[in-house]
């Protein structure tokens, strides 16, 4: 099968998105959107609420637990579709690929066919303005095109961001005609072979155009679960026939956006928005080996000097994980002391993880206590309660690395 990436939907402006900390007023004064699952999503008894300006699945009726345990053990199916898909197109690679790195920190001049990257869109702070993927097709016909996924609160602006800083030869489609649906967990390889088998031979961060059950489908092997798992983007009017096939297998159900969080915070992967925003460098949130030596060595992107001088000396502050010593969750906004008694960080996301059958968190602290085993005070309803610095993932990631 010649493989091709469909840029039908091309000049059409994205549709209207609200960031998820956006005013209530403003989101009641505009309709929720819906993805292309959402008579799917109430089909399956689907607890509905808005997040990111769309009506979105929270929960399903086994709740969330059930649902990042299944996740865990067998293969969960997400509706993504919310996120905003793009293609960057130039006269060639290396043209579009430095268009792009006029923008992001990551090395995608050397990015090889059919591979994807991760990175962030920078402010001339260094700030990050969003995290995203970068795909390159496979296929040498598609030369030139690179695919991006930004996230769902940010895709107005993402798209809006770079479409303004892009030389005269490269241009950006907007894909509001596509969805987007993850396969997460240790059985998904198997589920997603029986439908297309090449699948199965996929290395982790690659991605091609394959056949399922005769419908063509962009596939890449990844996700944001720590687990092994896919991520495939289809036109919009397939997504209900993919996810009604796959859920016809025993091993697969359908997973809400509250074990989406759960997964992703075991995992020790970043929330935009909560863990990383304008405030934070890739180097503070732990996110340095997404820069690449080159770029790292040359700069050439926005905040570059910054960026490099925080690689070279360290930064001053560091996202690092926490064990509370009690049950009691600490949440987003939890004050950290050290054992005098002085403040010396903010949690940005925390939780009840089922995997560990007690909570953790994330933050950041001063870099002078971001060594693991550091003792901390979280304040949690004005009592100060013990955890110790972390290692992270909290959970391991098994992500198939052939």
């Amino acid at each position: 099968m010649s493989e091709t990436v469909d840029h039908q939907s091309s000049d059409k402006t994205a549709e209207p998105s609200s960031h998820s900390d956006a005013p209530q007023s403003a989101l009641l004064q505009s309709p929720l959107q819906r993805t292309p699952l959402h008579g799917l999503h109430l089909a399956l008894g689907a607890r509905m609420a808005p997040f990111a300006g769309y009506d979105m699945p929270i929960q399903y009726a086994s709740g969330i637990i059930s649902e990042h345990n299944h996740t865990r053990t067998a293969a969960g199916l997400f509706d993504v579709s919310h996120m905003g898909q793009a293609f960057l197109i130039g006269a060639s690679h290396h043209s579009t690929a430095l268009a792009l790195e006029a923008l992001v920190p990551a090395d995608l001049v050397n990015l090889a066919p059919g591979r994807q990257r991760y990175t962030q869109l920078l402010n001339e702070e260094g700030g990050i303005l969003d995290d995203l993927m970068v795909t390159r097709p496979a296929d040498p016909a598609q030369d030139g095109v690179l695919m991006l996924v930004v996230n769902a609160a940010c895709k107005v602006e993402d798209f809006a961001h770079i479409q303004a800083r892009l030389p005269n030869d490269a241009r950006l489609l907007l894909a509001s005609h596509r969805a987007l649906l993850a396969l997460q967990g240790p059985k998904a390889a198997k589920v997603l072979a029986r439908h297309c088998p090449s699948v199965e031979s996929m290395a982790f961060m690659s991605a091609r155009v394959v056949s399922f059950n005769g419908l063509t489908c962009h596939v890449s092997r990844s996700g944001y679960t720590g687990e092994d798992g896919f991520e495939m983007s289809m036109r919009a009017e397939l997504a209900d026939q993919f996810a009604r096939t796959l859920l016809r297998d025993e091993a697969v159900k359908m997973i809400g956006l509250g074990a989406r969080d759960s997964l992703r915070l075991e995992a020790g992967l970043c929330l935009y928005g909560h863990d990383i925003d304008v405030t934070t460098s890739p180097v503070e949130a732990g996110l340095a080996w997404s820069i690449q030596k080159r770029r790292r060595i040359e700069g050439g992107f926005p905040g570059a000097q910054r960026i490099q001088l925080e690689l070279a000396e360290g930064p001053k502050r560091l996202r690092v994980g926490l064990v509370p010593e009690s049950r009691q969750p600490a949440r987003e906004g939890t004050e950290i002391l050290n054992d005098a008694g002085e403040a010396i960080g903010m949690i940005t996301s925390g939780g009840f993880v089922p995997s560990l059958n007690g909570p953790v968190a994330m933050g950041y602290v001063d870099a002078s206590h971001a060594q693991i085993e550091t003792q901390v005070h979280l304040i949690v309803r004005g009592k100060a309660l013990g955890a110790k610095i972390a290692p992270m993932p909290f959970v391991p990631h098994r992500y198939v690395r052939t």
